[in-house]
C-alpha cells in the first residue's frame, strides 16, 4: 500500500513518523510542510490513500474526487464542523471531545465518518495534543489495517463554528466583570501551546500576553 502523508503541523508530524516506522511494508510519503508539498509529485507517487492531518489549505477536486483523503478532525463530529475545534469546545465548557477521521469531501467536515473515538479536554493545550497524537495514531492503524465500518453523519446534528481570529483572543473588561473564573481560565488554557496567546491591554496600551493560568477556588 502507498500512504501519502501532508502537513504542517508537528502534532501530525508525530503520528506520520510513528506510523512510517509501524508499517514498514507499505510505501510512505512524507510532506511536513508546506513549502515542500507538490502536486505533481503527489500524483506521480500514486498514493492508496492520503492523509490531510492539521493541513489548513485547500485540497484540490482531484484528490477529492479519485483518491481516497482522509482528514483528522479534533471533535465530535457532525458537533463543530469548520475552524478551531479545540477552541470553540473548550470555551463552550465541553469537557469531552473526540478525535474523527473522516473522508474528505467537496463539502465542509461532511464526509462519511472511519472511526471516531472520545478524548478528554482537561488539562492544557499541549496534554490536549497528546491525547490527539496517541488517539489519532491508534484509530489510523485501524483505517490501514482495514479495522472500520464507514458512517455517514446525521447533518440535523450539525453544528458549525467560524476559525477563530488573534482578536478573540483578547480578555476585555466586560469578561473579566461578568464572565466566571472558568470561563476565563479556559479561554487564557485553550490559547497557549501553538496558539497567539490570550492577552489584556494595559492601561498604557501594552499588550500582556498571558501564558498559563491555574483556577483556584
Amino acid at each position: 500500500m502507498k500512504i501519502a502523508c501532508i502537513t504542517y503541523r508537528s502534532w501530525a508530524s508525530e503520528i506520520y513518523n510513528k506510523l512510517a516506522k509501524t508499517y514498514d511494508v507499505h510505501d510512505f510519503l512524507l510532506i511536513h510542510s508546506k513549502e515542500n508539498f507538490s502536486e505533481e509529485e503527489l500524483k506521480s507517487f500514486k498514493p492508496d490513500i492520503i492523509l490531510w492531518y492539521g493541513w489548513s489549505w485547500m485540497i484540490t477536486s482531484e484528490f477529492v474526487d479519485n483518491y481516497e483523503s482522509i482528514m483528522l478532525h479534533p471533535s465530535p463530529l457532525p458537533k463543530y464542523r469548520g475552524g478551531s475545534p479545540i477552541q470553540n469546545q473548550i470555551i463552550n465548557g465541553e469537557t469531552e471531545s473526540a478525535v474523527t477521521l473522516f473522508r474528505i469531501t467537496n463539502e465542509l467536515d461532511k464526509g462519511d465518518i472511519y472511526i471516531q473515538q472520545k478524548i478528554s479536554l482537561d488539562g492544557e493545550i499541549e496534554d490536549i495534543f497528546e491525547r490527539i497524537v496517541k488517539v489519532g495514531f491508534e484509530a489510523t492503524c485501524k483505517v490501514i489495517e482495514g479495522d472500520y465500518e464507514l458512517q455517514s453523519q446525521n447533518d440535523e446534528d450539525a453544528t458549525y463554528y467560524k476559525r477563530r481570529t488573534p482578536n478573540q483572543s483578547q480578555i476585555t473588561m466586560e469578561e473579566i466583570k461578568n464572565e466566571s473564573g472558568k470561563y476565563l481560565y479556559n479561554k487564557i488554557r485553550m490559547l497557549t501551546g501553538p496558539y497567539p496567546r490570550a492577552y489584556l491591554i494595559t492601561s498604557d496600551g501594552k499588550k500582556l500576553n498571558l501564558n498559563s493560568a491555574s483556577l483556584e477556588d
